[in-house]
């Protein structure tokens, strides 16, 4: 039996996709403020490690091949670190960069 690959629904974009996929109006309401925050709260953290790398960059007077080779990534990576785009990176990757440069992450729960 072949599998079926057709599109058959489509999410509008700020939609509660929770409602979509039947959860009551009250649970997919809390449900999306709960996925949110944890987008939102996982987003500042990135910025976070972005903002520590690019400040040390511009400390160094480095440029971004000159930083791509110290942090073991191509030069459009360091680009997109000092243009925060989260959306690219892991937490693990952009931790990772910060040991390259001595400067561990230690995590604070609380």
């Amino acid at each position: 039996m072949p599998t079926d690959t057709r599109i058959s629904h489509i999410s509008k974009p700020g939609s509660n996709l929770f409602i979509e996929l039947g959860f009551s109006a009250a649970e997919a309401k809390r449900l999306y403020a709960a996925s949110q925050k944890q987008i939102n709260d996982t987003k500042l953290l990135k910025e976070q490690l972005m903002t520590e790398l690019s400040t040390w960059i511009e400390q160094h007077h480095l440029k971004q091949a000159e930083a791509a080779e110290i942090l073991m990534v191509s030069r459009p990576r360091v680009s997109d670190v000092v243009n925060k785009k989260t959306t690219k990176f892991t937490i693990d990757t952009l931790v990772e960069m910060m040991s390259r440069i001595g400067k561990p992450v230690r995590l604070a729960i609380g």
